[in-house]
């Protein structure tokens, strides 16, 4: 049966607010899971947008036990792939996870390596790609990064399956990112877009928003669009507050 081209497209729960349960921990990465479909999915870790770090991999595996039945594994391209065959080893994946970091550096490596047009090829068969932070952003066509400063700069280079502008970790004070991702769109230099609040994900079936999911309750995410008069305007879209259980199915 054919499957549908799935992307969860998520910020990532930086400051768990006090009190939240443990299942929280790997929550997204199970929604990616659930909306696979897969009894025990294959789940494959991209961590390019950290420079591929030992100890993000290490918490990949240690956290195993939260994500529940799966099959898990990596893929590292620093300082050459880990993998004898990317496309073949990505093409047998359920779910395809893209962890945070610089996005600017995400998207160079990945075409260097040709890894545009392998995810493509992966999302058209059906393997949910998903991803927070950077593993967000590079989905869509720009967004605003941190990946040169804290004062958070235009990303227009992004892989472009989604025909939005994207803005992650929308309700975090420690960077003006809420601010700057409006201002952009208000001045043309971003399309309309989806931003995200800590802790949702945008669910997008092809290229159409078909929910917004959370893993705490009470998050949004917001539709930002020009206004035609030099602002923009914006509609909140509430999350659907989903923690999959770790027994399932």
């Amino acid at each position: 049966m054919e499957r549908e081209r799935q992307i969860l497209a998520c910020s990532g729960m930086l400051y768990p607010p006090e009190g939240a349960p443990p299942e929280v921990v790997g929550a997204q990465v199970r929604q990616a899971m659930a909306l696979s479909g897969a009894q025990r999915p294959k789940v494959c870790l991209v961590p390019t947008a950290t420079g591929d770090a030992q100890a993000g991999l290490d918490r990949w595996y240690e956290s195993s036990e939260w994500f529940g039945p799966a099959d898990l594994s990596h893929l590292v391209l620093f300082a050459q792939p880990n993998v004898p065959d990317v496309r073949a080893h990505l093409l047998a994946q359920d779910v395809i996870y893209v962890s945070g970091g610089s996005v600017v550096n995400l998207l160079a490596v990945w075409r260097a390596h040709r890894l545009d047009v392998i995810l493509r090829e992966c999302w058209a068969a059906g393997v949910v790609l998903a991803g927070g932070s950077a593993g967000s952003l590079c989905w869509h066509l720009s967004g605003v990064t941190d990946s040169f400063s804290d004062s958070l700069d235009l990303v227009t280079n992004g892989l472009g399956f989604l025909p939005f502008s994207n803005g992650v970790h929308d309700d975090l004070a420690d960077q003006p990112r809420r601010q700057r991702f409006r201002e952009l769109i208000a001045a043309g230099e971003l399309p309309a877009g989806y931003a995200t609040e800590d802790g949702t994900g945008l669910h997008y079936v092809g290229t159409e928003l078909r929910e917004v999911l959370g893993i705490v309750p009470g998050r949004h995410a917001w539709h930002v669009a020009p206004d035609g008069a030099g602002g923009y305007q914006e509609t909140a879209i509430p999350a659907r507050y989903w923690l999959p259980d770790r027994r399932w199915p």
